[in-house]
C-alpha cells in the first residue's frame, strides 16, 4: 500500500495566489503515483473570495479538500489541519510556493523511507539555492538561527523555512505541547521534537523569495525571540514516550 501524504496549506485572504498554487500542486503530485497524496487548504478566517476558490478547487480536484477556523493563527491553522489528518506523512507548505516542489519527494522519503520523524526545508544547508531575497531579510533570517544555534545547538540550521513534513506519530505527540499559534509555531515544532529526541533532516531547497509576503518583521522578529526565551528558560515539554 502506498504511503499517504496530506499537504497542508494555510491560507489567509488567498483568493488571488491560491488558483495557481493548487493546480501547480496536482499537476506535480500527479507526475509522483507512488504515494497517496491529499491536499488540503487550511482556511484561517478568510473573507475575500478564499473559501469560494477552494470550492471551486475541490469540485475540479477530488483529492482537495479544506477546513476552516474562524479563528486566525497561522500555526493554529496548520496544528488543526496536522492533528485531524489520518495521512503517513503530514507536510505543509506556503501558498506562494516559494519552495521549489522538486524537493517534495526528498522531503516525503525522510519520513516514509529513510526513519526522521520530521523533515525540514533548508534555505541555510549545503546546496540550497536563494533567489531575489532583500538583504534586510537574509541577514535578519541568519541572524535568527544563529541566535536559535547558540541557545539550543540543534540539528537544523533553518527553523523557518515554510516546507515541512512529520509523521503520523510525531504530529500526535508533539502537536498538542506547542504554545503558539502564530509564526514561532515552525520552530517550536523543531525544538520540541530535539528535546524529546525524534530524529530531524534538514533538506536542502531551491527558494524564491515572494515579494508580497505577508509577514510583519518587526512584530514577528519580537515574538520569536520571546519564544525562544520562553523554550530556553522555561523549560521544553517533552512527550511521555518519544519516538524510537
Amino acid at each position: 500500500m502506498a504511503t499517504s501524504v496530506e499537504i497542508v496549506i494555510p491560507v489567509l485572504n488567498e483568493e488571488r495566489a491560491l488558483h495557481a498554487c493548487i493546480e501547480t500542486l496536482v499537476a506535480f503530485t500527479a507526475q509522483h503515483p507512488d504515494f497517496d497524496w491529499k491536499i488540503t487548504v487550511a482556511d484561517n478566517g478568510s473573507t475575500d473570495r478564499t473559501p469560494e476558490v477552494i470550492a471551486e478547487l475541490g469540485e475540479k480536484h477530488p483529492g482537495v479538500g479544506t477546513i476552516r477556523l474562524e479563528e486566525r493563527g497561522r500555526g493554529r491553522a496548520l496544528k488543526r489541519a496536522w492533528l485531524a489528518s489520518d495521512a503517513d506523512v503530514r507536510c505543509y507548505m506556503d501558498v506562494d510556493l516559494s519552495t521549489d516542489l522538486n524537493s517534495l519527494p526528498d522531503l516525503v522519503k525522510a519520513i516514509s523511507e529513510e526513519g526522521y520523524d520530521v523533515a525540514a526545508g533548508s534555505r541555510l544547508s549545503k546546496g540550497s539555492e536563494v533567489i531575489g531575497r532583500k538583504l534586510t531579510r537574509e541577514i535578519t533570517s541568519r541572524g535568527y538561527n544563529t541566535l536559535i544555534k547558540l541557545m539550543f545547538w540543534p540539528p537544523f540550521p533553518d527553523a523557518q523555512c515554510g516546507f515541512k513534513a512529520i509523521s503520523a506519530d510525531a504530529a500526535e505527540a508533539l502537536l498538542p505541547l506547542i504554545k503558539d499559534n502564530a509564526w514561532f509555531m515552525d520552530t517550536e515544532l523543531l525544538l520540541l521534537a530535539q528535546a524529546a529526541g525524534y530524529k530531524i533532516k534538514p533538506i536542502p531547497v531551491r527558494w524564491v523569495d515572494d515579494p508580497d509576503t505577508r509577514v510583519k518583521l518587526a512584530s514577528t522578529i519580537w515574538e520569536d525571540v520571546k519564544g525562544l526565551l520562553r523554550l530556553r528558560f522555561g523549560g521544553r515539554p517533552r512527550p511521555s514516550r518519544p519516538s524510537g
